[in-house]
């Protein structure tokens, strides 16, 4: 096994361009779900996983804070990938001829433009991908899916209009998970720290918890709340910030974060994707 990145989904999906991006060269493995790409990694068929996390129109991806910390997968490395919807049909296709848009639910809420103009009907999708695939099967002029340009490619679809979402700044963040940890040098001014951990049930843990960052000057780039599985009255958070546990600041807000809280666990220490830092 060299070079074998596995992802979500099916050839062409957003996660696949991902991947291609992010590891140019690289062999991707398309997998049915997000634990399979996990195993995936976990058994030696692949050597990377890339994890969608959130994204800045539909928010927060939930299976990831229920998954990795269970995985055993370090983090190793974060990606932004800029989500660029096509409208792609058969070739030949007139785009007048289109009745049905097929997508992923998620795509078709940042398509609505392109919905109310065309005046067409919105289909739901399990996949960006598989609606391309979907259209291949039918070889209907009246049906289009929404997906990347690397889906009409891999099908042989035509791309009717490029970039047809409704927000220029869609955009989904990875996580990209390995075997093995792979930190970087603490004194790296430009790292991220993913953790998970469950505040003491008792008045103000979380106001003490959260308060350890604020006054050491550490940046959280983002809290996500979930309950903990088996119980209605222990919350867990998943928390993503600036900084490398061995910097003083970072180390005396996690040590703050030790005295209000049970289960910390730290998911990866990875360096910060240069989109956090645009030139």
């Amino acid at each position: 096994m060299s070079n074998i990145i596995a992802f979500q989904g099916r050839p062409g999906a957003y996660s696949d361009l991902a991947c291609r991006t992010a590891r140019p060269g690289w062999t991707t493995l398309p997998c049915p779900s997000f634990q399979a790409a996990i195993e995936a990694v976990r058994e030696g068929r692949a050597t990377l996983g890339m994890l969608a996390c959130e994204n800045s129109l539909a928010g927060r991806v939930p299976e990831i804070h229920a998954l990795l910390p269970e995985a055993g997968l370090p983090i190793i490395g974060e990606h932004f990938q800029r989500v660029e919807h096509c409208l792609i049909a058969l070739p030949g296709t007139k785009i007048e001829e289109v009745q049905r848009i097929h997508t992923h639910p998620v795509a078709l809420g940042q398509i609505r433009n392109l919905i109310r103009e065309l005046d067409v009907e919105p289909c739901s999708a399990f996949d960006t991908a598989g609606a391309a695939e979907m259209v291949v099967k039918w070889q209907s002029r009246q049906d289009a899916a929404v997906a990347s340009a690397l889906a009409a490619e891999l099908n042989g679809l035509e791309i009717l209009r490029a970039n047809v979402e409704d927000a220029a700044h869609n955009t989904t963040r990875f996580y990209l998970v390995a075997r093995e940890a792979q930190w970087p040098p603490a004194d790296d001014p430009r790292v991220m720290t993913t953790l998970v951990f469950r505040v003491l049930n008792r008045p103000g843990a979380l106001y003490q918890a959260l308060g350890g960052f604020a006054g050491n000057g550490v940046n959280m780039t983002r809290l996500e709340s979930y309950m903990s599985p088996g119980t209605l009255t222990a919350t867990g958070f998943l928390l993503d910030v600036e900084g490398h546990p061995d910097q003083p600041a970072l180390s005396r807000a996690l040590a703050m974060l030790q005295d209000c809280s049970e289960k910390i666990a730290i998911l990866g220490v990875y360096p910060a994707s240069p989109s956090r830092y645009p030139e």
